[in-house]
């Protein structure tokens, strides 16, 4: 599992957004199964940046289920899907497939 916590980047939107993507396609690389997002418990607006971020279609290739309880419980779970696996999200027919591994 990879751990990221983000409370020291929260106020650098480039940052975020970096961390993010690199950690995501960085699990889907190496095969790793699950990333945990740490947000924090604050007024929410961190975590759901990081929903918003794994709602992209391009994101959402790279994992089969996210977990986020509603009550903000400060953590956000990506279970990654496996390398060569199209079981991810179902993605539109009118996007065009890329390669980006």
């Amino acid at each position: 599992m990879i751990t990221v916590d983000l409370h020291p980047i929260f106020r650098n939107n480039r940052d975020i957004e970096l961390t993010l993507r690199q950690t995501i396609f960085r699990a889907a690389r190496t095969g790793e199964d699950v990333v945990q997002f740490i947000p924090g418990k604050g007024s929410g607006q961190l975590k759901q940046r990081v929903l918003t971020f794994l709602a992209q279609k391009h994101i959402r290739r790279l994992y089969h289920s996210v977990e986020s309880l509603p009550g903000n419980s400060g953590r956000v779970i990506v279970r990654i899907t496996a390398p060569g696996s199209r079981t991810a999200a179902p993605v539109d027919d009118e996007e065009e497939d890329h390669d980006f591994f």
